[in-house]
């Protein structure tokens, strides 16, 4: 009988029916624990009845909630008599479809079959009602392995040969025939043991179906369907021609004649026949869009079939609604991976990104040289996940990474800017191991290894002799030959072997906005010709670090750039707590970071020389007078500006005289010279100045960030205030001094909280008297309001949150935290001495830093295949 909407089953509340079948009703229901939708499969009350049955169901069930995959829906667990399981919107597909759709669900159905297999589960009733497509365009195959978990006896043999699940001859041990009469293996059908060859089986049929929107087998009822299954042979020509070697493989009645693994299947999913898309070009270029599975194809068909090269240029969307801030083409050429809030993976010859959860906050991503797997960064962590989903696995601490390469021989080099130079590190995980030194100052940034998987080409920042150097592993550190700068530009580098028949590898970087190419000897890498222009106005990737464009190149020669967003830089503006502008504060400005006045009438913007960001100047806007005047006239990088209380100085950060960012101050009114205020051999950054004027916060970053505060007067020997083995950032003092506000990732991920700022006790060594957690999700870039009573900081989804607090009392007491209004702000790659918001002292208003155009999707990417035929031309 079906349960009415309101039901309870444990923590789950029944909201509507979904469906019936032989292993009982599901229902859309709702988590009240963790405030949810789930799906609910009810088992029927002769299974759930049976004590030993139950107890094997529950042993299966455990299993199968171990598969963890994008396209595999989740199990989480049993739940009295029912199953709860992830709710998969979407429709089951249905043929006839078209070739390249089908490809595209067949390739995703083949990874997850590919992922479970490994882990020894065979699915067992694969068919077209147990594969999902998601509004997103993502595949997920349902009732995973359930088949043998329900066994025999669950329900009577439906008449329906397309939903009979769990079809039995009065057996419950080996040999009962398991599965959906029109989709199972002709074994299955015998009664006889299967394994995953039983799935290949199945995936095969399915495919036929999609393609030619017959059923394959077919009978009157289910006994008819199952001769059908062990006599009958598939009509071929039904299907089309660049599938039928798979469907052959697929579905071969013997299993020891069939496909053995669906990973050979999805090989040839992956590498369409020649012919498979050139039926319907011309249509879609008629529409203004080129098939990205005909640019695949044309591009081997131009390699290997035309005399004279030839290029072919196209546009790929980024996911919707999703900003990218980096990306990275595999070395085969055949993805791209994408990062935004998370990663993203597009198949080249597919027409839809794939999100890969567990990937929050990525940046920098790369890939192993297989193109199997992608490395990245996130929550201080250097990761890697596989190209078809999964799990990420942490391989090592990488607090604020800045660019990572992988070899053949599974080294990962990565950089930091904690470490300052590069470490590296197995690539199955370990402990890093640093292999440069910064000599002269500076910063190593964005490597990339040679083809002979032992030299790197990178990035020197921020030092004296700044530019595109050459590594080695294997190099001994005063070893001239292999360490040794290539180029003086500052970008992050690519390499392109020479194609064949060529003498020259090329260097690509960027100089300004422009894509450039240097011809180079492929084994000395001295230059072998003239530097020329490849692309023009390539993103700068604003809002990211120093010195990063936005292209990338695969080992067969693909190029992949953003093209620069209209507008450019950043626009100060006024927003009132729902979210208002108020109205702009000057014009739009290449910047990182701003600070605004005690008094809420000045605001100091550090200001790029160029669109590299390899020089900034420290700019003091008033705009009750309507001036803008320069600051700072350092040719270096000046930045993390903090006003003195009263408003007459400015303490900030610069890296004059070398690469370490010492601490500095100027009187805000442009006079006199620039001051030294600290100085020391740790890369740091100013944070705040005590509103009694007595102490500045800042902030060293090696070996991890941590919170010191420098005693204006007196000795002013630096106190630590908050430092170990986790990082501590942004420390912001309360108005009335009791209270310091950070951002900590001590729990796995970035958190605010508060303690008390008693410098006297810190400096005598005493621990710390309290600590609170004011985020709970995550949480960054915490701000008091004026008079305390308020504390203000940025969550992950880039909502302003609110937290109301109590003062004069002897415990830090406040509310849970409230939002106030979206920020156009990218969060993932934004460095952590940066604020993108401060509130007027009233808390009514407030200043934001919003991205160009962050309102609007970025520009498309330009694909750009044999590149070098056009720039010959």
């Amino acid at each position: 009988m079906p349960l009415p909407a309101g039901t309870r089953m444990g923590p789950y509340e029944i909201l509507a029916a979904i469906g019936a079948g032989g292993m009982g009703e599901v229902y859309r229901a709702r988590d009240t624990k963790l405030k949810r939708d789930v799906a609910l499969k009810v088992l029927p009350d002769a299974f759930a009845g049976d004590p030993e049955r139950m107890a094997r169901f529950q042993r299966e069930a455990e299993v199968l909630a171990s598969l963890n995959h994008p396209n595999i829906a989740q199990i989480y667990g049993v739940e009295e008599r029912a199953l709860v399981m992830e709710l998969v919107e979407g429709d089951s597909p249905k043929g006839p479809l078209p070739f390249d759709e089908t490809w595209r669900i067949a390739s995703q159905m083949a990874v997850a079959l590919e992922y479970a297999h490994d882990k020894g589960i065979v699915h067992r009733d694969l068919k077209p009602a147990n594969v999902k497509i998601t509004p997103e365009g993502v595949v997920k195959l349902l009732d995973f392995g359930l088949a043998k978990a329900f066994s025999a006896r669950a329900a009577a043999p439906s008449a329906d040969p397309e939903n009979s699940p769990t079809l039995t001859m009065g057996a419950t041990e080996v040999g009962a025939i398991l599965g959906t009469a029109a989709y199972m293996p002709p074994e299955q059908a015998k009664g006889k043991t299967v394994d995953k060859r039983a799935d290949i089986w199945a995936f095969g049929v399915v495919l036929y179906e999609l393609l030619t929107g017959e059923r394959l087998f077919k009978g009157e009822d289910a006994a008819d369907t199952l001769a059908q299954v062990l006599t009958k042979q598939p009509e071929w020509e039904k299907a089309p021609a660049p599938a039928r070697r798979l469907l052959r493989e697929c579905l071969e009645k013997d299993p020891k004649q069939r496909l053995r693994d669906i990973g050979d299947a999805k090989r040839l999913l992956e590498e369409p026949p020649v012919g498979a898309g050139h039926a319907r070009p011309l249509p879609w270029i008629a529409a203004g869009a080129i098939a990205l599975g005909l640019a695949a194809l044309a591009f081997v068909h131009f390699r290997e079939q035309t005399p004279q090269p030839q290029t072919l240029q196209y546009t790929l969307a980024p996911p919707e609604k999703t900003r990218i801030t980096d990306f990275a083409v595999s070395p085969d050429g055949r993805y791209v991976v994408m990062a935004g809030a998370q990663l993203w993976v597009r198949a080249l010859d597919s027409l839809q990104a794939q999100a890969l959860p567990g990937t929050d906050g990525a940046t920098y991503p790369f890939w192993s040289p297989d193109s199997r797997y992608i490395g990245f960064f996130a929550q201080g962590k250097l990761k890697k996940i596989a190209v078809t989903g999964g799990p990420a696995q942490t391989l090592s601490d990488a607090p604020n990474g800045r660019g990572g390469t992988w070899n053949n021989e599974g080294v990962i080099v990565f950089a930091t800017t904690n470490a300052g130079g590069f470490s590296r590190v197995p690539a199955a995980g370990g402990v890093p191991v640093q292999i440069t030194k910064i000599d002269g100052g500076g910063f190593h940034r964005f490597p990339v290894f040679l083809p002979d998987g032992r030299r790197f080409l990178y990035l020197v920042t921020g030092g004296k002799e700044t530019g595109i150097y050459l590594a080695s592993l294997d190099a001994k550190e005063n070893d001239a030959k292999e360490n040794r700068r290539i180029l003086p530009d500052e970008a992050n580098p690519r390499y392109l072997p020479p194609t064949e028949g060529a003498k020259s590898g090329h260097l690509l970087f960027v100089r300004e906005t422009t894509l450039m190419a240097q011809p180079v000897d492929p084994k000395s890498l001295e230059a072998n010709g003239d530097v020329f222009p490849v692309a023009e106005q390539v993103s700068t990737g604003l809002g990211l670090v120093n010195n990063f464009s936005l292209f990338s190149i695969s080992g067969n020669g693909m190029l992949i750039y953003q093209p620069a967003a209209g507008g450019g830089g950043f626009q100060h503006a006024w927003f009132d707590r729902a979210g208002k502008e108020l109205g702009a504060v000057g014009g739009r400005v290449r910047s990182r970071g701003f600070a605004l006045s005690p008094d809420g009438k000045r605001v100091v913007i550090e200001r790029w020389a160029n669109a590299q960001a390899s020089s900034s100047d420290l700019w003091i806007t008033d705009p009750e007078h309507g001036t803008e005047s320069r600051l700072t006239f350092d040719g270096s990088v000046n930045q993390a500006p903090v006003w003195s209380p009263d408003g007459n100085r400015v303490v900030f950060a610069s890296n004059r005289g070398g690469a370490i960012n010492n601490l500095y101050q100027k009187v805000s009114n442009g006079g006199g010279q620039d001051e030294t205020v600290l100085q020391s051999q740790e890369n740091k950054y100013s944070a705040d100045w005590s509103r009694d004027g007595r102490f500045i916060i800042f902030q060293p970053m090696n070996p991890k960030p941590s919170l010191w505060a420098l005693p204006v007067t007196g000795d002013k020997k630096p106190i630590p205030l908050v430092q170990g083995q986790f990082g501590a950032w942004t420390g912001q003092l309360s108005p009335d001094g009791r209270w310091l506000a950070y951002l900590s990732d001590e729990s796995g991920r970035n958190e605010v909280y508060v303690i008390p700022f008693s410098p006297e006790d810190a400096a005598a060594g005493k621990p710390i008297a309290g600590k609170w957690q004011i985020s709970a999700a995550g949480g960054s870039q915490p701000r008091w309001r004026g008079d305390g009573k308020e504390l203000f900081f940025v969550a992950p989804d880039r909502k302003l949150m609110s937290v109301e607090v109590k003062p004069n009392t002897a415990s830090f007491e406040r509310t849970t935290p409230q939002p106030l209004f979206e920020l156009r702000v990218n969060l993932a790659t934004l460095p952590q001495f940066v604020y993108r918001y401060a509130p007027a002292a009233d808390g009514k208003r407030f200043l934001v830093s919003s991205e160009p155009d962050a309102s609007i999707e970025a520009p498309p990417l330009t694909v750009v295949v044999n590149w070098l035929a056009a720039v010959k031309k």
